[in-house]
């Protein structure tokens, strides 16, 4: 992975499922959790949003912002989050170009067959706009108790 702990985020800007823009300076002065994942409505997935939708409000008590992305489109993310309640955006990164920003578009391999990808992966952003953690190996389940502990 080209970012580190420490290295500034890249000053991303993407449109939320309504079409709205969201772009990194709209967090300035809160912690962001950013969590890249690959696919609205497959189950690691959803398990990953839901399980922060369950911790969403201590997220919040504790200075957190949450915002997903992956490379599915507004009308997906729609029924996605319309489907599990969640109570967070998600940037539909149809061009990639913030994938790119963070390095997770990379090459995945499935059953022999190389391809694409969005790398799961979760960045937690400090209030100055500076890489304060980064997840890697996100356990879907309990990934709130990644992120706070």
């Amino acid at each position: 992975m080209s970012l580190k702990v420490g290295d500034p985020s890249p000053p991303f800007e993407g449109v939320n499922q309504d079409g709205d823009p969201i772009k990194l300076s709209d967090f300035a002065g809160k912690k962001l959790v950013l969590y890249f994942y690959p696919k609205d409505n497959t189950p690691g997935c959803t398990a990953q949003s839901c399980n922060l939708r369950d911790n969403y409000q201590s997220l919040l008590k504790s200075g957190y912002a949450v915002v997903g992305i992956s490379s599915d489109s507004e009308r997906k993310h729609r029924n996605f989050i319309k489907k599990f309640e969640l109570p967070f955006p998600l940037i539909a990164d149809t061009d990639l170009s913030i994938h790119r920003q963070f390095d997770t578009w990379k090459e995945k391999t499935l059953f022999g067959r190389k391809y694409m990808g969005t790398i799961r992966t979760t960045f937690v952003i400090n209030e100055q706009g500076v890489i304060e953690e980064i997840i890697e190996k996100v356990n879907t389940a309990n990934h709130t108790a990644q992120i706070v502990n």
